[in-house]
């Protein structure tokens, strides 16, 4: 990966866009991440773009086809991509792949989704097409149950308590207060997250990531093509994506992603990193409970002790792991296809040392990127020049 860099990053701010379309939402992100790499724009070769549910919920499809030509670059290959809520982590994937093979000297990754204008039920059945629908979906499943499940399975084999969830919805939202990105930065108090509505016992409204729309862009290029550029690239260490077992019998173990293991240690051995030379981290907290497991299935501390981490503040800014210091999915919102680019570029930032939330001596960064019951996982190192 060390012939590959993040030459450019641009995104819009992740909530509620009224009156604009997903592909408007992909060209504002697109073209703030062309202008910054100062890559004349018919050096892209190759377009991925990342996106969910925008057939279902809009019924529009070939958005890459249609950025491309937004663009004025149609002509080179546009693809869309799918896998969940790790479709923007994919394209990303995707466009490293075709820059390091040779296929191109840059490509685009894109990720979009456009959510709020649809109704809460409408969202759930479309959130519900990355259940497997023969074994789960049947059954009432939703993403709200399964991590409920996954909350249970983990309170009941290492203790996990109310306070230690509770601690990373106060951590996100406080965080959200500062990144202009982020629609809901929020002071919370335990007893503001005890007293707001049950979703899926033991997961409050709180607990629960809001739907949003946004867009988020990477633009990746050969070495060699960023090395005079103003803004110095930024490292791609290792891109990760994995698979794993959709239907939920097939897990094993509730408390945690069997894919998320197997991506963060691929990515590890790929960087030649290991877990303490991580300076910071943006990871998959669609719910609450996430963030406990995912940092425990990454490898940065020992199973059952992910909420000791949080309660004793050690996954704060200032802390031993910054953990989402963007505020997360929890309080920057859930566009599902723009997810993992909107982490790529808070990391980013953090490794420029120009995030508003910024870790201090922030070098090496990770993020992850997890859709469906762990169907499709990326995880991604990056490093700064």
């Amino acid at each position: 990966m060390n012939e590959v860099v993040i030459s450019g990053v641009g995104s819009t701010k992740f909530g509620k866009h009224d009156g604009v379309t997903a592909i408007e939402l992909a060209t504002d992100a697109s073209l703030q991440a062309i202008v910054e790499s100062e890559l004349d724009m018919n050096k892209i070769g190759a377009i991925y773009l990342g996106n969910f549910v925008s057939g279902f919920l809009t019924g529009q499809e070939v958005l890459a086809g249609l950025l491309a030509d937004k663009l004025g670059i149609s002509g080179v290959p546009a693809t869309k991509v799918e896998g969940a809520c790790a479709s923007g982590g994919i394209a990303f994937k995707h466009a490293c792949m075709a820059v390091l093979s040779g296929q191109c000297e840059a490509a685009l990754a894109v990720g979009v989704e456009k959510m709020t204008h649809a109704k809460t039920s409408k969202v759930t059945q479309a959130l519900n097409c990355a259940l497997d629908h023969e074994a789960d979906a049947a059954s009432g499943l939703t993403y709200p149950g399964l991590f409920a499940l996954v909350w249970q399975a983990h309170a009941s084999l290492y203790g996990t308590s109310r306070k230690d969830v509770s601690e990373v919805i106060k951590k996100n939202r406080s965080n959200g207060l500062k990144n202009p990105l982020a629609s809901m930065g929020k002071i919370v108090t335990a007893e503001d997250i005890e007293a707001s509505p049950m979703i899926a016992d033991p997961l409050r409204l709180y607990d629960c990531c809001p739907i949003s729309d946004g867009s988020a862009a990477v633009v990746v290029t050969r070495a060699d093509f960023a090395q005079n550029n103003k803004i110095a690239p930024t490292k791609i260490k290792a891109s990760v994506q994995v698979s794993g077992r959709a239907k939920l019998a097939a897990h094993t173990n509730l408390c945690g992603f069997e894919t998320t293991e197997n991506a963060a240690k691929q990515a590890f051995e790929n960087a030649g990193v290991k877990p303490a030379d991580i300076d910071v981290v943006e990871l998959h907290d669609c719910f609450s409970i996430a963030e406990i497991v995912d940092s425990e299935d990454m490898g940065f501390m020992s199973k059952g002790h992910g909420g000791g981490w949080v309660s004793e503040g050690r996954t704060q800014i200032n802390g031993d792991l910054p953990i989402n210091p963007s505020g997360g999915l929890e309080a920057k919102g859930h566009p599902v296809g723009a997810t993992g680019l909107g982490q790529i570029y808070e990391v980013v930032h953090q490794l420029r040392g120009t995030h508003p939330n910024q870790v201090k001596n922030a070098r090496i960064g990770m993020t992850h990127n997890l859709g469906g019951t762990g169907v499709s996982c990326t995880v991604n190192i990056l490093a700064a020049e």
